[in-house]
């Protein structure tokens, strides 16, 4: 049951659809955009009453689970003793090097970030620790975090997709390659997916990227690199990528961005070229 119009609504739209044909087609029925209107016991174990679309229903289950996230936990800290500001739902309040309000305390991790993530935490760790201990100026707005959720089959992202570029008034392509096109997705039986690749409208410069496939969390690692090392999809396109394997949907889609580059003045010259050197 998900208040929610949809099912992971922070994910692209296609690829939560994946997921939820997945969860489906293993027998787990979904309801979106519902309210809970009350709860009871029954002689079958609880009643949840819920209401969508305007339709009030009453469903029968064995054990409820609710999943509304984590808050931070700031109790028995004595951070007002050490001037350190905090509410309840950000957590602690750092500035971009992870400071405090007290300048001799830094936070790293979920106490004081958006992206709740063990990996997160961990590179807020190194920030804390070029910062307080080095005196140096690392800044938590240079991190390029990717996220996945574990569902089957995953998905990943990294960066900014299309709709958040509109917002940011950046101009971008989009090049997607469908899992269906991998040799090795095609050999594994598991071609349900795509991957995604956003980059300036200019050049080849990757903002974002979203995969929904088996291994996704592992193969998100390449754009992030990538997007980190400031490398483009021209970079990408030149990368050997060993044969058969799911990563290779990089490859094609690198692949796919080069063809965009031989436009028609450049095709008439390719032209005259061949035919001047044969």
């Amino acid at each position: 049951m998900e208040v929610a119009p949809r099912i992971l609504i922070r994910e692209e739209e296609r690829a939560a659809a994946i997921i939820q044909q997945s969860l489906i087609a293993d027998g787990v029925r979904l309801m979106a955009g519902a309210t809970i209107e009350g709860i009871s016991t029954s002689t079958g174990g609880k009643r949840i009453r819920i209401r969508t679309g305007g339709v009030e229903e009453h469903v029968e289950v064995d054990e409820i689970l609710v999943g509304i996230g984590r808050a931070p936990n700031v109790d028995g800290l004595g951070l007002e003793a050490a001037r350190v500001e905090y509410d309840r739902t950000a957590g602690v309040r750092v500035d971009d090097f992870l400071r405090t309000s007290n300048p001799r305390i830094y936070a790293a991790g979920d106490i004081c970030s958006a992206f709740k993530f063990t990996h997160t935490a961990d590179a807020q760790a190194r920030i804390v620790i070029q910062n307080a201990l080095f005196r140096g100026r690392a800044r938590n707005s240079a991190l390029t975090i990717p996220w996945a959720t574990y569902t089957d089959p995953e998905i990943a992202h990294v960066g900014i997709d299309g709709q958040e570029a509109a917002v940011r008034g950046l101009r971008v392509r989009a090049f997607t390659q469908g899992m269906d096109g991998v040799d090795r997705a095609i050999l594994d039986g598991q071609t349900a997916g795509f991957a995604t690749v956003w980059v300036e409208q200019d050049s080849d410069r990757i903002v974002g990227a979203t995969v929904i496939a088996k291994h996704a969390g592992d193969l998100i690692s390449e754009i992030g690199a990538a997007m980190t090392g400031g490398l483009g999809l021209g970079t990408l396109a030149k990368t050997i990528h060993p044969y058969p394997t799911q990563a290779e949907v990089w490859k094609k889609i690198a692949d796919a961005y080069n063809r965009t580059r031989l436009t028609p003045c450049v095709k008439r010259w390719m032209e005259r070229w061949f035919a001047w050197t044969r």
